[in-house]
């Protein structure tokens, strides 16, 4: 998408997606097909971003969720959560968030149906002991 436009929704997408302007929603590439999302230096997100490869080098405002490979070029400003499996920052970008390694499964498995109303909550203590108890919904 070109420096001059405003795209205001969700882009659902597979390939590779360049955002030279301006994104208010959240960019989510199709489970299972091989996807690239480059923010250029003048482009700029407001949403989440989550796809297989994500390079940043303009501004995120929203979590990053790469379930492969993230480069953050010097101009790239994230400010929100980054998870991420391979990272790479160059000198000068910013994350303003948590940084937070996860398998790459993690990252791409998103649920197709609503999740199960029993939840296990698991709680570590200072000595690394995790307690853990079933929570019903």
């Amino acid at each position: 998408m070109s420096r001059d436009t405003e795209v205001v929704g969700d882009i659902h997408f597979s390939g590779t997606l360049d955002i030279e302007g301006l994104v208010r929603g959240n960019i989510v590439a199709q489970p299972g097909k091989d996807a690239l999302v480059r923010v250029v230096d003048a482009g700029s997100v407001e949403g989440e971003i989550r796809a297989p490869a994500i390079m940043i080098n303009g501004r995120v405002d929203g979590d990053v969720h790469a379930a492969r490979h993230l480069e953050l070029a010097s101009k790239a400003r994230v400010h929100g959560d980054v998870f991420y499996t391979l990272v790479e920052m160059a000198v000068g970008s910013e994350v303003n968030g948590r940084l937070m390694h996860v398998d790459g499964k993690e990252v791409d498995d998103r649920p197709e149906r609503a999740p199960d109303p029993a939840v296990e909550i698991a709680e570590v203590g200072r000595d690394g002991a995790a307690e853990t108890a079933l929570a019903k919904g």
